[in-house]
């Protein structure tokens, strides 16, 4: 029987999976996976009831699979996971502690790595941290303007979707190595959003910081807002931390803008309606990548490329033809053939905008066989 890796990436409302074949450990990243989906729904009347039931659909799914390993996406590694390892007691415990700063991720992940170490007992499991891919920022870029005790502390900008840039910036350099090598804005576009900037192959500066929270407007999160808000509604409105928490994670975001849904594509459709709360959404969601593009390019002192990704970056043809047109300033010619990608600018553009197709499995699945190697 192959011997195979298992990775998981356990979210608020599925467990998407893939199995990988052991043997090939080294060279994964290029060799397909050997079968990969998703099981949604969790927690719904007609989904599986908590992550253990999920996990056992995804086993139902693999069939007789040898698994040998498994590999883990955990949002949230603070300062102190710098690099994907192993889990042990420890590891758990210093997961969980960080649970608070993710709290729509964090919890779910630890649900996946607990089922998987119910369901595969004994066999090796490894974490790998969205954040780790940002821990080589220069440090003026991890610091807010805030005591230097608290950065002592952890208070910092950590950056996230770490695992999905990490996808991007290989397959940069497998295809467009001249590109790779100079100052390179990836947008991770879909229900959580981000953008970094990426020069030379290191991170320089990216859009959330502290938590999940900030930045881009995303589905239901609020991205970047003024402390001040969160204080205004507790001190002066009387609201309990657990609502403000609530509106900030869940109500905001292009569901609290449109006041009709957190899908990109639902959104577009009641726009071409009239929907005036879908527009508003999507003009703001475009007006923030903007801005946070061109700070970006600031943050490298010049842009030689942007690479889309993510449901919304690779799915959403009219809003991605909107952001390159808007960018233009920036030495982006698009090219007005935006869906045929996955080059979306014409000959001779200053800035190459390109939409390529993330694989953070892939990555977790690299990791995970380097060091469970021989295990």
């Amino acid at each position: 029987m192959t011997p195979c890796i298992l990775t998981l990436n356990a979210g608020s409302s599925s467990v998407k999976y893939a199995l990988f074949d052991a043997r090939a450990a080294a060279g994964i990243g290029s060799a397909p996976a050997l079968r990969a989906g998703q099981v949604d729904g969790i927690g719904t009347r007609s989904g599986p009831p908590d992550h253990a039931a999920a996990l056992a659909e995804v086993m139902r799914r693999i069939g007789h699979a040898s698994v040998v390993a498994v590999g883990h996406r955990i949002v949230h590694g603070g300062a102190r996971f710098q690099a994907p390892c192993r889990i042990d007691a420890l590891v758990l415990e210093g997961i969980e502690a960080l649970s608070d700063l993710a709290p729509l991720h964090q919890p779910h992940n630890l649900a996946g790595v607990r089922a998987a170490q119910q369901a595969f007992s004994g066999v090796p499991q490894v974490a790998c941290f969205d954040t780790a891919f940002h821990q080589r920022m220069p440090s003026v870029q991890q610091r807010f303007a805030l005591p230097e005790a608290l950065f002592e502390q952890g208070i910092r900008r950590y950056g996230f979707h770490g695992l999905s840039y990490e996808s991007i910036l290989g397959q940069l350099h497998a295809q467009h190595p001249a590109l790779a090598a100079g100052r390179v804005v990836i947008a991770h576009l879909g229900n959580g959003c981000s953008m970094a900037a990426v020069q030379a192959g290191r991170p320089i500066a990216t859009t959330m910081s502290f938590s999940p929270l900030d930045g881009l407007t995303m589905g239901t999160r609020c991205g970047r807002i003024d402390a001040a808000v969160v204080l205004h509604l507790q001190q002066r409105e009387g609201w309990p931390v657990e609502e403000i928490a609530h509106l900030l994670h869940k109500g905001s975001g292009l569901l609290g803008l449109s006041g009709l849904s957190s899908d990109m594509r639902e959104l577009e459709a009641a726009a071409a309606t009239g929907h005036a709360g879908a527009q508003r959404a999507i003009d703001h969601f475009l007006e923030q990548a903007l801005r946070e593009l061109a700070g970006l390019a600031a943050a490298m002192r010049g842009l030689d490329g942007l690479v889309l990704t993510g449901g919304i970056g690779e799915n959403a043809v009219a809003l991605r033809s909107r952001l390159l047109a808007d960018a233009a300033w920036l030495g982006i010619a698009a090219n007005p053939q935006t869906e045929v990608g996955p080059c979306l600018t014409l000959p001779g553009s200053a800035v190459q905008a390109l939409v390529m197709h993330t694989d953070e499995e892939a990555v977790i699945a690299r990791h995970t066989g380097r060091l469970t190697a021989g295990a």
